[in-house]
């Protein structure tokens, strides 16, 4: 859908770690014919006009952002922006956590000559105490994939015409 693929998750992924702990994780990716940095990617993906819809939502409950904060998060001079925390860093791929240590959100790009692959994932705690998954999440799968997929088509799109 709109060139995204829902692909397996990347062996060496940061969000690889909470597959192994009952939590839905998913993974999108796409490819860009150029080559993109993490920075890149972190500043065109919370940076297009979809994900600042939520950065207005998230102000309405506390957890303001800033385009300035935005780039201090893509620079890496600041773990904070908005409802989320680094929670780890590497070269090629960031891992935030929600303020409630209910979500993350993850980014990683691989490069390849003159392009460059995109991925976006995240995982979500779903186990209900019993183990099973809760219903409240399982009626917002739809959304929640369209979500991911129009947020990582957007990213392309703005890194594309810059």
């Amino acid at each position: 859908m709109l060139g995204i693929t829902q692909t397996k998750l990347p062996d060496h992924a940061l969000l690889a770690r909470y597959t192994k702990d009952g939590s839905h994780t998913d993974c999108y990716s796409c490819n860009i014919e150029k080559p993109v940095s993490l920075a890149e990617f972190i500043t065109a993906f919370y940076g297009t006009p979809l994900f600042k819809l939520e950065r207005l939502m998230l102000k309405l409950i506390g957890k303001p952002s800033s385009d300035v904060d935005l780039l201090n998060l893509a620079a890496a001079s600041t773990d904070n922006f908005s409802a989320w925390t680094v929670e780890t860093r590497e070269e090629d791929q960031i891992l935030l956590c929600d303020f409630q240590g209910k979500t993350r959100s993850w980014l990683m790009l691989s490069k390849k000559d003159d392009s460059t692959c995109l991925f976006f994932g995240s995982a979500v705690i779903v186990q209900e105490a019993n183990g099973e998954i809760g219903m409240g999440f399982k009626l917002l799968m739809g959304f929640h994939n369209l979500y991911s997929v129009l947020l990582l088509y957007s990213a392309r799109k703005k890194l594309q015409s810059d």
